[in-house]
C-alpha cells in the first residue's frame, strides 16, 4: 500500500479550488493509502480550533471519513496553521506529531520536518517564528475574540508577502548547512520537507532531500510504495 506525503495547501474559504482539488484527492488516491502524511501549511491560517470557517469543516469531514476506513493521518504544524490543536485533530481522528519526526519507511529511516525553521538565513522570519511558536504567546493569542485574531490573521499575512517579494530567493530557502545538521543529528537516508514551494528531489553522498509542492496550481504529493519514491505534480 501507498504512504503519502503532502504539504502546502494553504486551504481557506478564498481558494475553493485547492479545496476542490484536495477533496478529490481524498475521494480518490488517498482511498488506496496506508497513510497520509500533512507536513505543515495545510491551512492558509488557523485561528484556534473555536474558529472553523467553512473550508475547515469540509476538511473535517473528509479527514474523518479517511480515517474512519482505517487510512492513518498524520498532521505536523507549518507557519501558517501551528495553532491546529487536539481538538480539531481528535475530531477528524489524526494525529499529530512534532518536528523533526523520524518514520521508517520501506526498509529506511526518513526523517520530515516542515521546512521553516530550516530557513535560517531569513533572520527576521526566524525572530518572528520563535514569537508565535511560544506557548504564552498562544494562550493570550487564543484568548482574543475570534474577530481580534482574524485582524491579526489578515494584517501577518500582508506584512509576510511583503517581505516575501522583498527578500531574495536564496534566503528564502532553505539552508544546506541546517539540513546537514538534521542528516548528522540523526542519520537518516531520506529527508522530506515543503514550506518552500520548490517540488525536487536532492541527491549527495550521504542523503536524499525530496521537497513537496505547493498546491496553488496543481496537485503536488510524494508517494511512496514498492517502486519507490515518486515525487509527482500534476
Amino acid at each position: 500500500m501507498t504512504t503519502f506525503f503532502i504539504s502546502d495547501l494553504h486551504l481557506c474559504d478564498q481558494q475553493p479550488h485547492t479545496s476542490k482539488s484536495f477533496i478529490n484527492f481524498c475521494k480518490n488516491k488517498a482511498r488506496d493509502a496506508r497513510a497520509l502524511y500533512i507536513l505543515g501549511d495545510f491551512f492558509e491560517y488557523w485561528l484556534g480550533d473555536d474558529a472553523l470557517d467553512k473550508t475547515a469543516q469540509t476538511v473535517q469531514r473528509e479527514l474523518k471519513s479517511l480515517t474512519q476506513s482505517g487510512i492513518a493521518v498524520y498532521f505536523m504544524a507549518g507557519n501558517r496553521d501551528f495553532l491546529l490543536g487536539e481538538q480539531f485533530a481528535t475530531s477528524c481522528g489524526m494525529k499529530i506529531i512534532e518536528e523533526p519526526h523520524v518514520i521508517q519507511l520501506m526498509g529506511q529511516s526518513v526523517l520530515l520536518v516542515h521546512g521553516d525553521a530550516e530557513c535560517t538565513d531569513d533572520l527576521p522570519y526566524q525572530k518572528v517564528r520563535s514569537m508565535f511558536r511560544d506557548s504564552s504567546w498562544q494562550k493570550e493569542f487564543l484568548s482574543l475574540p475570534i474577530e481580534q485574531r482574524i485582524a491579526f490573521a489578515q494584517q501577518a499575512r500582508e506584512q509576510s508577502q511583503q517581505h516575501t517579494q522583498s527578500s531574495s530567493t536564496e534566503i528564502m530557502d532553505v539552508n544546506t548547512a541546517a539540513i546537514d545538521s538534521l542528516y548528522k543529528k540523526h542519520q537518516v537516508k531520506t529527508i522530506i520537507h515543503g514550506h518552500t514551494h520548490r517540488p525536487a528531489v536532492h541527491q549527495n553522498q550521504s542523503y536524499t532531500r525530496i521537497v513537496l509542492g505547493d498546491w496553488h496550481h496543481q496537485t503536488s504529493y510524494l508517494a511512496v510504495d514498492e517502486a519507490g519514491f515518486q515525487l509527482i505534480n500534476h
